[in-house]
């Protein structure tokens, strides 16, 4: 069964290519940029380009996207172009073909606003059944191919997973202040605890999803590395964090303190992924409790695709500002 990645210059569209071949499985890679990895250069807004090369193919894993990276040296046209007509491309030639799996990589940014609560109020628990308020072109783009991919499983039959996946990048933090006062590796460690996923348990859930679409028709989840907190902790999460989670996980302060690290003094959301975990039999493994027992032996706490599959940015232009202009 021939499987299409689309993005595969990208983080996750390596990720995936280099899973794919290890395991012998026929993949081909699809993206606008030439590399190791992708075996056809184009434009997933090219229909003739697209539905030349969709017949044979039996799953979509579409992870090609313009990125928050390119908010602010990239147009709405460009978004709408990229995210919006690529997708519906995409989904009209699979239709055609018959593929039996397509996959959207979609972005927990799609939440947008719902993910920031009210001074004094609890961290936001987030689940899928939380209404995305999106607060950029990047989410409003992500939120109307979803919509796209629900409408083609509904009315077309074409069995579609969407996927919001969390933070799974390597590159140093956007904020200025964040990457003052953590180091890029400590910031990546306490994301863990709520907003952060390994690129191997993406690529893993992507996988998942894939072999469950076609009995499942639709379905939409948050793809993130699983939290240690519950509901009931939302409340101190916003005031007393790093009690919390030396409650939790009595080693932490020392591990901490041995490389100079420090917890954050409060989250204001978490991403909750027992939904995919449930219905996609998806099982993550490089949470917060794993990046602990890798500091304890000496190990890096990444996977070793994160390694393989390395820091890519996002733009050709290198600005002293940070890893990219940063404009909501």
């Amino acid at each position: 069964m021939t499987i299409l990645v689309t993005g595969s210059a990208g983080h996750l569209g390596e990720g995936l290519m280099r899973t794919l071949r290890a395991a012998g499985r026929p993949a081909i890679g699809l993206d606008l940029k030439g590399s190791p990895f992708t075996d056809i250069v184009g434009s997933i807004g090219d229909r003739t380009f697209v539905e030349r090369h969709l017949p044979g193919v039996r799953t979509v894993l579409h992870a090609a996207t313009l990125h928050k990276p390119h908010v602010a040296t990239h147009g709405y046209q460009d978004f709408l172009d990229v995210n919006v007509q690529g997708t519906l491309v995409l989904l009209e030639a699979a239709a055609a073909a018959g593929v039996e799996a397509f996959v959207f990589t979609s972005t927990t940014s799609a939440f947008g606003s719902a993910l920031t609560p009210a001074a004094g109020e609890p961290a936001a628990w987030v689940t899928e059944d939380v209404t995305p308020i999106p607060k950029n072109i990047y989410g409003a783009s992500k939120i109307a191919a979803e919509t796209l991919c629900e409408l083609f499983a509904r009315r077309h039959r074409l069995p579609v997973i969407v996927l919001r996946t969390s933070r799974f990048f390597p590159e140093a933090d956007d904020d200025p202040e964040m990457r003052q006062r953590y180091g890029t590796d400590n910031a990546q460690a306490n994301e863990l605890l709520n907003r952060r996923c390994d690129i191997q348990d993406v690529v893993d859930a992507h996988l998942a999803a894939a072999d469950r679409a076609p009995s499942l028709g639709f379905g939409r989840y948050i793809i993130s590395a699983t939290t240690p907190f519950g509901p009931g902790d939302c409340a101190a999460l916003r005031t007393t964090a790093p009690a919390l989670v030396h409650r939790l996980f009595p080693d932490c302060a020392e591990l901490y303190a041995a490389k100079g690290w420090s917890l954050f003094p409060q989250l204001d959301r978490i991403y909750v992924n027992a939904r995919a975990r449930a219905e996609l039999g998806w099982r993550p493994r490089y949470d917060f409790r794993h990046m602990l027992d890798c500091l304890r032996e000496g190990q890096d706490f990444r996977s070793s695709l994160a390694g393989l599959v390395g820091s890519k940015g996002y733009h050709d232009t290198v600005f002293s500002e940070g890893p990219y202009p940063v404009h909501d």
